[in-house]
């Protein structure tokens, strides 16, 4: 699937560098991602095989006007729905974040926390990668409640897991090995 989620971004990241709208375009795609993580409804009727090319491409078209997207990212939504690529959206969203960020000269970290990020918190965590990786850090935040707590860094082929649920795993396993 990355292969598919790559092609389609790459042709974005193109196109908008052609037009210089790679930050324009990568606002839209933030946007839409927050709908897509904020709404289960649009989760399932972009994920799931059972709704036709008619339906999903009718649905989709209906939430990019309500909520405003429009021109090249609307454009690009839109043939991705026709081509019944919707299922592969959230990694062509996190593809295109990893260009935008590289030609921007940036470092790309997913973050997953078990509750939002403060401001703050946001920005510590920023300033803490960009001196552990000696550039600036673009971080894409994901919320997933059942880490319990901590948090998961992903940068690159680097991976920094300090999750509740980790430690308490480790905990488990360690306790069967003693018992």
């Amino acid at each position: 699937m990355s292969g598919i989620a790559a092609r389609y971004a790459s042709s974005l990241f193109e196109l908008a560098r052609e037009e210089g709208a790679i930050d324009a375009v990568e606002g839209d795609l933030k946007r839409f991602d927050a709908m897509l993580q904020d709404s289960d409804d649009l989760m399932r009727l972009v994920r799931s095989p059972v709704f036709s090319t008619e339906e999903q491409l009718r649905a989709i078209s209906a939430v990019l006007d309500k909520a405003g997207i429009a021109g090249l990212v609307g454009n690009f939504i839109r043939v991705v729905a026709r081509n019944r690529r919707l299922f592969a959206m959230t990694d062509m969203l996190s593809e295109f974040r990893k260009l935008a960020a590289a030609h921007r000269g940036e470092a790309t970290a997913e973050v997953t926390v078990a509750g939002k990020l403060s401001d703050a918190q946001h920005e510590e965590l920023k300033t803490a990668l960009k001196s552990a990786m000696n550039k600036d850090v673009a971080i894409h935040e994901v919320v997933d409640p059942s880490i319990l707590g901590g948090m998961i860094v992903k940068v690159g082929s680097r991976q920094i897991d300090t999750s509740l649920r980790t430690k308490l795993s480790s905990l488990k396993l360690a306790l069967k090995e003693v018992g």
